[in-house]
C-alpha cells in the first residue's frame, strides 16, 4: 500500500477540508488525514489503484497539489484572498453608502448593477466554482449556501431592473455585501487558523540554517567551509561558535558551552554540554565553542521526530469531532431544504412580497456556517499541542489530549523516574575471586542492558577488562544472564533473582556463579529535585498517585514515605507491573509514568502512557506522551493542557451548534438582514479561533 504525503493549496476553511477527506473515502483511500491550517494530506492508496489519477481528482475539486520536492506554481496576487477582499471592497462601499445618504446617482439601478457586476464575477469565480466542482463530485460545500444566497439577490435585482419595476427590486448591494463579507470572514478565519499554529512553525524554522563545515587535509590541518545544514551527512564534523545554531544532531568531540534548548524541552535556562555529550540540531549555543560529528540528519533528527509526531497528532480526530463532522456531512442539503421552506412559507403562507420571501431565505443560506462545526477541535488541538510542544512535552495523538481529562491515577516507575537514575556506586563485595575479576564479569554484563542501573555502572567501570561471555539474554525486571568459556552460569540482578542463594536483601544487585552469590553492589540513588513538588501538585488537584517497581518493598515504602506517595507495590516484574496497571485501570482511568524496557508493556496499556527523554527506546515507543526535557515537573502542565484543551473543544462546539441552531430560525423568521447575516457568518469561525488562541496563555495547572 503506497502513502502519498502532500501539500494542497487552495483550501479556505474546515468545509474545505472535509470536502477532500469525503471524496478520497469516496474512491477508497485510506488513513486519510488533513489539516487545513498547515496545509497537509496524507493517505494511503490501496494496491491496484492509480495515485496520479486520485491526485487529479483532488485538482479537479478545486485545489493545487503539491508532492513533496514539488514547489508550488508562484500565484499572482490577485488570486489572493486579500486582494479579493479590497477589490471587491471598493465597489461595494458606494453601493452600501447609497443607503444612508441622498446622492441621486447613488439610486440610480444601472450604476448599482455596473458596480455590483465586478464584485459578482469575482464572486463567482472563488465561490461558484468551488461550489459547481463540489457538487458535480456530489458533496455540497458552504460555497453553495453562499453561490446561491448571493445569485438570488443579484437576479432578482437584475430581473427588476431589466423590467424597469422601480426601487422595491434592487438588492444589489446585498448581493455584493454578501460576497464581500464572505471574502472578509475567510481572511480572517485563515489568518487566525494559521495563527494557531505558531509554535509549529516555530519549530520548523529551526529546522533551517547554515553550518561550519570541517575539512582535514593530508597534512591534518583544518578547513572551514560554509555550507547549507541539509547538506550535512552523518560522519561530518562541524564547529558551532557562540550564538551559533546547531545545525544537527551530533556529538561533541572537542569543547564546551551550554546549549539554549528551550524551544525543545522547554528547559528557560541554558544546560551545559561537555566532550560525549548529545546536542539537538535547531539548538543553539549560548557561550562556548564545540566540535561535533554529525549523528543524524534530515528525518531521522530529534528535531523533524517532534514536528513529525505534532502534525500526526493533529491530524488526529478525538471522537467529539467525529460526531461533528457527520452532522457537517448533511448540513448544506438541510440548510437548502430550510431556506425553500422559509421562501415557500413566507410567500405562499405569510402573504408576503416576492422580494421579502426571497431576502429572508437568503438571510438563512448566508447566515449558516458548517466550518464552524469543522473548526472547532482542530483549532483547539493545534493550540494545545504547539504549546505542549514548547514546553518539551509531545503528545501522540489529539485522543490523548481528550484522555487526560478523565486521569484520576498516575502510576510512577522508581528508578530512572522519580529518581536521576544516574546512580553512584557505593558499597560492593566479591566472594571467592578477587575485585578485578568481579567488576569484569559485572561489566560484561551490563554493557548488554539499557536498564539505569547498568548505565550507570558501565560509565562508572569503564576500561576495566572484559571477560567473554557466551549466550548474553537479559530477563525483562529480573537481570541479566550468560555463560563463560569454561560453561559457568553467571547471573546479575534484582533480590528477586537472588533470594535462593541469600537471605540478605538490601543489597541492589547480586552476582551469582552457578547459582551461588559470588557478590553484591549497592547503589545510591538521588531523587529528582522536582519529584516531591510534583506528587504535591497532583495530590492538591485530587488525583492520586501510586509508587509501581521492580525495586525491594523496604526501598519503594521508604521513597514512598519521603514524597508523599499514596500506595506501594513493589518487587514487581513486567508482567505483574502489566497486571497491576489492569486492575488499577477497573477503578479509574490511569497514567503510568516509567522509563525502562521493562516498564513498556505497562505504558502502553495505561490509559496514558508517559516516557522520559532519556528513556529507552522501546518505553518512548510505548508512550503516549515523552517529556523532552527529562524532567518531572512538566507532568502536571501536561495535564493541564490535556483538560483545558479537551474544555476548549467542548466551548467550540457548544458555540458552533449554538450559533447554527440559533442563528438559522432567527433568519428564517425575517429578524435577520442578509447583510448582517454575511458578516456574522464570517466572524463566526473567528470567534473559535480567537477562544483557541486563549490556551497559549491560559493558566492550565488548576
Amino acid at each position: 500500500m503506497e502513502t502519498i504525503s502532500c501539500k494542497v493549496k487552495g483550501m479556505n476553511c474546515s468545509s474545505c477540508a472535509l470536502t477532500i477527506s469525503k471524496y478520497l473515502e469516496k474512491k477508497g483511500m485510506e488513513d486519510v488525514a488533513i489539516s487545513v491550517a498547515t496545509e497537509e494530506l496524507s493517505f494511503n492508496v490501496p494496491q491496484g489503484t492509480d495515485a496520479g489519477e486520485i491526485i487529479s481528482g483532488i485538482n479537479s475539486l478545486g485545489y493545487e497539489v503539491v508532492l513533496p520536492n514539488q514547489g508550488p506554481a508562484t500565484k499572482p496576487f490577485y488570486t489572493t484572498l486579500t486582494f479579493k477582499f479590497w477589490f471587491c471592497l471598493v465597489f461595494t462601499a458606494p453601493l452600501l453608502l447609497h443607503m444612508w445618504v441622498s446622492w441621486h446617482w447613488l439610486h440610480n439601478a444601472w450604476i448599482q448593477l455596473a458596480l455590483t457586476v465586478p464584485v459578482y464575477i469575482v464572486g463567482m469565480l472563488h465561490f461558484g466554482r468551488s461550489a459547481f466542482r463540489s457538487l458535480r463530485n456530489g458533496m455540497a460545500n458552504m460555497d453553495v449556501l453562499i453561490t446561491l444566497g448571493a445569485t438570488a439577490a443579484f437576479a432578482y435585482s437584475l430581473t427588476g431592473t431589466l423590467m424597469n419595476m422601480g426601487a422595491d427590486y434592487l438588492f444589489y448591494e446585498t448581493a455584493a455585501a454578501i460576497l464581500t463579507l464572505v471574502f472578509l470572514g475567510n481572511l480572517l478565519e485563515e489568518r487566525s487558523v494559521k495563527s494557531t499554529t505558531t509554535a509549529i512553525a516555530e519549530l520548523a524554522r529551526m529546522q533551517h540554517t547554515m553550518a561550519r563545515k570541517i575539512h582535514v587535509n593530508d597534512k591534518g590541518q583544518e578547513h572551514i567551509d560554509e555550507v547549507d545544514n541539509s547538506a550535512l551527512r552523518v560522519g561530518d564534523r562541524v564547529l558551532v561558535n557562540t550564538g551559533d545554531k546547531i545545525p544537527m544532531d551530533g556529538t561533541i568531540y572537542w569543547g564546551s558551552g551550554h546549549v539554549n534548548e528551550s524551544m525543545i524541552t522547554g528547559e528557560s535556562e541554558p544546560v551545559a554540554r561537555n566532550e560525549k555529550d548529545k546536542v539537538i540540531g535547531g539548538t543553539i549555543l549560548d557561550s562556548g565553542s564545540i566540535k561535533m560529528y554529525i549523528t543524524a540528519t534530515g528525518k531521522d533528527t530529534v528535531l523533524s521526530y517532534i514536528i513529525d509526531l505534532v502534525k500526526q497528532a493533529q491530524h488526529n480526530k478525538p471522537p467529539m469531532q467525529k460526531l461533528a463532522d457527520r452532522i457537517s456531512g448533511i448540513f448544506v442539503p438541510a440548510v437548502l431544504g430550510i431556506a425553500l421552506v422559509t421562501f415557500l412559507g413566507w410567500y405562499f403562507i405569510g402573504g408576503t412580497p416576492l422580494d421579502v420571501a426571497i431576502m429572508r431565505s437568503v438571510a438563512v443560506l448566508v447566515i449558516a456556517c458548517p466550518c464552524a462545526m469543522g473548526l472547532a477541535t482542530p483549532a483547539a488541538v493545534m493550540v494545545g499541542l504547539g504549546r505542549a510542544a514548547r514546553n518539551g512535552i509531545l503528545i501522540k495523538g489529539a485522543n490523548t489530549l481528550e484522555s487526560f481529562r478523565n486521569i484520576r491515577q498516575i502510576v510512577f516507575d522508581k528508578t530512572g523516574t522519580l529518581t536521576t537514575g544516574k546512580l553512584q556506586i557505593g558499597q560492593w563485595k566479591a566472594i571467592g575471586m578477587d575485585d578485578d575479576t568481579f567488576r569484569s564479569l559485572v561489566f560484561s554484563l551490563e554493557k548488554y542492558s539499557s536498564h539505569p542501573i547498568a548505565r550507570s555502572l558501565v560509565a562508572a567501570w569503564k576500561g576495566v577488562p572484559e571477560t567473554v561471555l557466551q549466550q548474553v539474554r537479559e530477563h525483562k525486571g529480573v537481570g541479566m544472564a550468560a555463560k563463560d568459556k569454561e560453561g559457568n552460569e553467571w547471573r546479575l540482578g534484582s533480590y528477586i533473582m537472588a533470594k535462593e542463594a541469600t537471605t540478605e536483601d538490601s543489597h541492589s544487585i547480586y552476582l551469582l556463579r552457578n547459582g551461588a552469590l559470588a557478590g553484591w553492589i549497592d547503589f545510591i540513588d538521588e531523587l529528582r529535585p522536582e519529584a516531591k513538588n510534583v506528587i504535591s501538585q497532583l495530590k492538591s488537584n485530587g488525583i492520586r498517585t501510586i509508587l509501581l517497581s521492580g525495586d525491594m518493598r523496604r526501598k519503594c515504602e521508604q521513597l514512598a514515605r519521603e514524597l508523599g506517595i499514596d500506595e506501594v507495590f513493589a518487587e514487581q516484574s513486567p508482567q505483574q507491573k502489566l497486571e497491576k496497571i489492569d486492575d488499577l485501570m477497573q477503578s479509574a482511568p490511569t497514567a503510568m509514568v516509567g522509563d525502562g524496557i521493562n516498564d513498556a508493556p505497562a505504558l502502553a496499556k495505561a490509559t496514558i502512557g508517559i516516557s522520559l527523554s532519556d528513556s529507552t527506546q522501546v518505553a518512548m515507543q510505548s508512550a503516549n506522551v515523552i517529556l523532552l526535557n527529562n524532567h518531572l515537573g512538566a507532568l502536571p502542565l501536561a495535564l493541564g493542557l490535556g483538560k483545558h484543551t479537551y474544555l476548549t473543544i467542548k466551548q467550540n462546539l457548544f458555540w458552533a451548534f449554538i450559533y447554527n441552531v440559533v442563528a438559522i430560525p432567527v433568519a428564517a423568521l425575517g429578524f435577520l438582514n442578509p447583510i448582517v447575516g454575511a458578516l456574522i457568518m464570517g466572524l463566526s469561525d473567528v470567534v473559535l479561533a480567537i477562544n483557541s488562541i486563549r490556551l497559549r496563555f491560559k493558566n492550565v495547572n488548576h
